[in-house]
C-alpha cells in the first residue's frame, strides 16, 4: 500500500502578507475571497480569505492558517490584518502587532527590543502583498497584525523564555511549512542562544528533553535565558553554541542518551545526517549487546552481563541503580567521560560539562 504524502501548508508569515493583502484591496473598494502572494523563492501562491470586514477608515481580512500535515501549533489559527489609512499621499507603511502578536523584550533576536514579535521575511512579504494591493495608489497605510487566542497558544511555545511576551511570533523564512520538518525547531535554537549571549551569559545548558532540563533547574536555577531544549540535535547546537562563542556548556540528559553518545565516541556513526550527529531513536537505537563491552571495562559485573540478556537501555541502568555505589560510580563516570569527549570533538575548544537525570527527575550524577 503506497503512503500518502504529507501535505505542507503555509506559515504564519505568508498568512499575514495575504490578510494585509486582502484588507489593502478592500480599503480601495475591491472585495476579494482570495488572494495570490509572492513567496521568498518568487513563487506565487494563492490563500483563501476567511473574514473582510470594514469600518470607517479601516479594513480587516483574515487568513485560516493551514499547517498542512505539520503538527504545528498555530494550525488553524486566525491571523488577522487590518489596514487603516494615514494618508491620501506618498507610500509610507507602519507595520504594529495588535492583541495575540507577541512583542520583544530581550536582545538577541532579529527583531529591536519593544517592536512586535514580526520576523524580518514576514515584514517583507507583507510589505511586497501591500504594494501589489495598492497598484501604485500613493497611499500611507498602517498594518496592525493580530491572532485571536494568540496569547494561550504562546504558553505552549518557548516564546516566554525568549522574551517574547504576549503573544505568538509572526515566522517563516520561505513562506511554507513543511511537514515533520526540523526548522523551527533548529531556528529556535538559535535564537535561544543568541539570547543568552545578548543578556550576557557565557555559559548555556543544553537538554535533550524537558524532564533533564527541569531536574537541572531544581537542582542548580541558571538563568532562564541559559536553558535551551536542543531536543536530539547534539552535534547542531553545540556547534550552534560555538559560533555565539560561549565559554561553556552544560549537557543534561538521561541514561539512554548519554549512552548512546558514549557509544559514538567509540564508534562514530559511518552515515552522515542531514544536521549533524543526532541522538533519535529513528538514526539508530542503543543496542545492549554493544554498550555491554563498555560497560563491562568500567566494572559492570560480568556476571550480571552474562545471566540475562537485557532489551533497553534503561533496564541496565535499572540494574545499575541496585548494584554498589563503587561499581555504580564507575560506570556512570566512564559513560560521562566519553560523552563528554564526544560532544567536545564535534565542537572543538567548547568547554562540556555532563549530568545524568535519572527517571525520577533528578540529577544523581555529574563530571
Amino acid at each position: 500500500m503506497a503512503r500518502r504524502r504529507l501535505r505542507t501548508g503555509y506559515t504564519t508569515g505568508t498568512c499575514a502578507a495575504a490578510a494585509a493583502k486582502a484588507a489593502t484591496l478592500l480599503i480601495m473598494g475591491k472585495e476579494v475571497r482570495e488572494v495570490e502572494v509572492t513567496l521568498p523563492d518568487e513563487s506565487r501562491h494563492r490563500l483563501p480569505i476567511h473574514r473582510l470586514e470594514i469600518e470607517g477608515d479601516s479594513a480587516t481580512a483574515s487568513v485560516i492558517k493551514d499547517a498542512g500535515d505539520d503538527p504545528d501549533i498555530t494550525n488553524r489559527a486566525e491571523i488577522v490584518a487590518t489596514v487603516r489609512i494615514l494618508s491620501e499621499n506618498g507610500n509610507r507603511m507602519v507595520l504594529k502587532g495588535g492583541p495575540g502578536v507577541g512583542v520583544v523584550t530581550k536582545p538577541g533576536l532579529p527583531v529591536p527590543v519593544g517592536e512586535p514579535a514580526i520576523n524580518p521575511v514576514p515584514r517583507k512579504m507583507i510589505q511586497q502583498a501591500v504594494k501589489e494591493a495598492l497598484s501604485g495608489k500613493p497611499l500611507s497605510l498602517e498594518i496592525t497584525i493580530s491572532v485571536p487566542h494568540g496569547e494561550e497558544l504562546a504558553k505552549k511555545t518557548l516564546n516566554p523564555r525568549l522574551g517574547i511576551l504576549g503573544g505568538i511570533s509572526i515566522l517563516g523564512t520561505t513562506g511554507i511549512v513543511k511537514p515533520l520538518s526540523s526548522e523551527a525547531w533548529l531556528a529556535t535554537i538559535e535564537a535561544s542562544l543568541r539570547v543568552a549571549r545578548a543578556v550576557g551569559l557565557s555559559e548555556a545548558v543544553l537538554s535533550f528533553g524537558r524532564t533533564s532540563e527541569l531536574a537541572h533547574m531544581k537542582r542548580y536555577g541558571f538563568p532562564e535565558e541559559a536553558y535551551v531544549l536542543m531536543g536530539d540535535f547534539l552535534e547542531f547546537t553545540l556547534k550552534a553554541a560555538q559560533r555565539e562563542k560561549f565559554q561553556r556548556v552544560h549537557l543534561v540528559g538521561q541514561w539512554a542518551k548519554l549512552l548512546k553518545c558514549a557509544l559514538a565516541y567509540r564508534n562514530p556513526p559511518r552515515i552522515s545526517e542531514t544536521y549533524g550527529f543526532t541522538t533519535h531513536v529513528r538514526h539508530g537505537a542503543v543496542r545492549p549487546e554493544e554498550a555491554l563491552p563498555l560497560l563491562l571495562e568500567a566494572g559492570f559485573p560480568r556476571e550480571l552481563a552474562h545471566k540475562q540478556p537485557f532489551n533497553t537501555a534503561r533496564e541496565i541502568f535499572e540494574v545499575l541503580l541496585e548494584l554498589p555505589e563503587k561499581i555504580r560510580v564507575s560506570v556512570f563516570q566512564q559513560v560521562l567521560t566519553l560523552a563528554r569527549l564526544f560532544a567536545e570533538r564535534l565542537a572543538p575548544g567548547l568547554t562540556v560539562k555532563v549530568y545524568l537525570v535519572d527517571y525520577r527527575r533528578e540529577v544523581i550524577f555529574e563530571l
